[in-house]
């Protein structure tokens, strides 16, 4: 059972995940709509902040997954969330340090998993929630790049004839609408994560006795997730509405609208997902089907890379964590 300082402590990293995730991951709502000039930057990120806070008390669907779905929360120990938490925020930092859009989500589950792993051992982690957890994100960035593609294609379709000027000035208005859906999506996955841990402590320590969010961990979660958006992310930022390839209005709203839908359709089913690689998947789809070689397939692949390495990186360093707890150095 936990004791009340330990409680506190998971408290205060899961909300510091939070906030390091919505600075981490502001560019999955806003880059391209920045990139095309659609919104100015600081009325962006406001715009983010808001709306990720309201998505992120919209529901608690992924918090009971992350919460039951991996471990038991009745049988978790203190250290091992305390591992998972500090394996996803270091790994969190170095990718955003360096860049690359790599998911918070993927750090969280590597993390969980690393942590009770070498806490307690296999037997106690429920490898077919676990696996499907990664199935799913794994395969939700497949999908995004499809669907980027697809409404891409249909705009190319309905957009024939028309003036690049006119059309590029209404899609740019378009996007503010598409931008606020892909923030208020991303809110209500990514800061469920959060809600999740801090309700699992609760159980272990013998504070809930059946899971439950209680409303003090939804409003934390989601004004923490809404501060770390407000300071923005701006190397990643850079990497999304930059380096991939040149986004125009079109390419951005159909990345965002195809995002969004996607996002929000696996809040709704309980689903936590990569918003990050969901939206970069958009983009490179909706900038694929427009001209193939106008992608940066350089960016894609560092991407990939980070995107392949997450789970793994992350679950390692948690496992490095809980040893330097279990050896006294901390």
């Amino acid at each position: 059972m936990f004791s009340i300082n330990l409680i506190i402590v998971v408290v205060l990293l899961a909300l510091l995940f939070d906030y390091v995730n919505g600075f981490h991951d502001t560019s999955n709502a806003i880059a391209s709509a920045v990139a095309t000039k659609a919104l100015q930057p600081g009325a962006a990120i406001l715009m983010a902040a808001i709306l990720n806070f309201m998505g992120a008390v919209s529901g608690t669907a992924v918090a009971a997954v992350i919460g039951q779905s991996i471990i038991n929360p009745h049988f978790i120990e203190p250290q091992a969330l305390i591992a998972a938490l500090g394996g996803a925020i270091i790994w969190n930092l170095i990718t955003w340090y360096l860049g690359l859009p790599s998911s918070s989500s993927h750090s969280l589950i590597g993390g969980m998993a690393g942590g009770v792993l070498v806490s307690a051992g296999p037997g106690f982690i429920n490898w077919y929630g676990l696996l499907l957890i990664i199935a799913v994100l794994l395969i939700t960035p497949f999908i995004s790049f499809l669907a980027g593609g697809l409404i891409m294609k249909l705009l190319l379709l309905l957009l024939t004839n028309t003036s690049p000027t006119v059309t590029n000035d209404n899609l740019r208005k378009f996007q503010v609408l598409s931008s606020a859906m892909a923030s208020f999506a991303h809110g209500s996955n990514d800061a469920q994560k959060s809600m999740g841990i801090i309700t699992m402590a609760l159980i272990s320590g013998g504070m809930l006795g059946d899971f439950f969010v209680p409303l003090w961990v939804k409003i934390s979660c989601a004004a923490t997730m809404a501060a770390g958006t407000a300071m923005g992310g701006w190397r990643i930022i850079r990497t999304i509405g930059q380096q991939i390839f040149h986004i125009k209005p079109a390419n951005g709203f159909a990345a965002d609208l195809s995002a969004a839908i996607i996002i929000y359709s696996a809040s709704l089913s309980g689903f936590p997902v990569s918003t990050t690689h969901v939206v970069s998947s958009a983009i490179i789809g909706a900038g694929a089907a427009k001209r193939m070689r106008g992608v940066r397939w350089i960016t894609a692949v560092n991407i990939l890379i980070a995107w392949l390495i997450t789970i793994p990186a992350a679950g390692i360093t948690a496992m490095i964590i809980y040893l330097v707890i279990q050896s006294g150095l901390l």
